[in-house]
C-alpha cells in the first residue's frame, strides 16, 4: 500500500492511531494522536479513510451524548431532593416565658406554666388545622415540670405521637410532635 505524509495509518496489531510523518523506503513514521514519533513497517500499518474518520467522530459524539445526558439525570435527582426537603414543614414553638411575654414580673410560677401550656395547646391545634406534621416544642431542660404537662398534653391527643427532638439541634429541652394527617 503506498503512504503518503499527512495520511491517518493505524496499526494493525495494536491500538495506535496517528498521521504519517515521514517516509524512508518501506519504514514510516507515524506521530501518534497523543504526540509520540513512533517507526512501524509499511505491511503493518492501514491507511485510515475519511469514512472511518467520521465513523471514530460520530461514536464520540454519541459517547459525549450520552455522558450529557447522564449528567443531566444527577443534577435532576439532586433538584428533586431539594425540592421534597423545603417541602416538609417543621413548627418551632419557643415555650420560654420570656418569648411568651414582655416581662414575668408579678407572675406566680403556676401563671407562667399555665401560659406555657396554653400556648402549647394553641400552635398543636394550629398545626392540626393546617395540617402541618411536625411540631418542635422548645420547653429547656429545667426541673421538667414543663416537659411533664407537655406530656401529658400530648396524651390526649389520639393523632398525636411526641419524642425527644434532634440532640444535635436542640439539645435536651425540646420535644418533637409528629401529627398523623389521617388519624385511624
Amino acid at each position: 500500500m503506498n503512504f503518503n505524509i499527512g495520511d491517518r495509518v493505524e496499526a494493525i496489531d495494536d491500538i495506535i492511531k496517528g498521521e504519517v510523518s515521514a517516509i524512508q523506503n518501506t519504514t514510516i513514521t507515524v506521530e501518534t494522536d497523543e504526540g509520540f514519533p513512533l517507526t512501524f513497517e509499511a505491511s503493518e500499518l492501514v491507511k485510515i479513510t475519511s469514512d472511518e474518520i467520521a465513523r471514530d467522530l460520530s461514536n464520540q459524539k454519541i459517547f459525549s451524548a450520552i455522558q450529557e445526558k447522564e449528567a443531566a439525570k444527577k443534577r435532576k435527582r439532586t433538584l428533586e431532593k431539594t425540592k421534597k426537603e423545603r417541602v416538609e414543614t417543621i413548627l418551632e414553638v419557643d415555650l420560654h416565658i420570656h418569648q411568651l411575654t414582655k416581662s414575668s414580673k408579678g407572675m406566680s410560677n403556676y401563671d407562667m406554666l399555665t401560659l406555657q401550656t396554653n400556648t402549647a395547646k394553641g400552635q398543636l391545634e394550629f398545626a392540626i388545622r393546617k395540617r402541618i406534621p411536625k411540631v418542635v416544642f422548645i420547653h429547656g431542660v429545667g426541673a421538667g415540670v414543663l416537659k411533664q404537662e407537655l406530656e401529658y398534653l400530648f396524651r390526649r391527643y389520639d393523632n398525636v405521637k411526641y419524642y425527644d427532638a434532634n440532640y444535635q439541634k436542640y439539645g435536651l429541652g425540646a420535644t418533637e410532635v409528629y401529627i398523623y394527617q389521617n388519624p385511624k
